[in-house]
């Protein structure tokens, strides 16, 4: 159980990143301290600024497009075959979102 709740935690500072994100506001210490203080009382200073440093000088919004899922499309919409289509764009994007991903959670141990 303490387990989930770290994570939880973990979770809600990211989640308070991506509000601010979206809102249009600096990603700073203070403001993920006051965002994540919202839904959880007792913030850790460390992760906080784990998380800062780490997205300091990141497009996040860059970030989330290239992590997004592609919208299926129907199989007559496609004017190639699926067998013919290049697999090796879509391997680049997955590689990097990995590795997005685990820059992230590395943050956290």
């Amino acid at each position: 159980m303490a387990e989930e709740k770290k994570e939880t935690k973990k979770t809600n500072l990211i989640y308070a990143a991506l509000l601010l994100n979206s809102a249009g506001k600096e990603i700073s210490e203070e403001n993920v301290k006051k965002v994540a203080s919202i839904v959880d009382e007792k913030i850790e200073d460390a992760q906080v600024k784990a998380l800062v440093a780490a997205l300091e000088g990141v497009n996040v919004d860059d970030i989330i497009s290239k992590a997004a899922m592609p919208v299926a499309t129907p199989a007559a919409a496609s004017a190639v075959p699926a067998e013919e289509k290049k697999e090796e764009p879509e391997e680049d994007k997955e590689k990097k979102a990995e590795s997005a991903a685990e820059g992230l959670s590395s943050l956290f141990g």
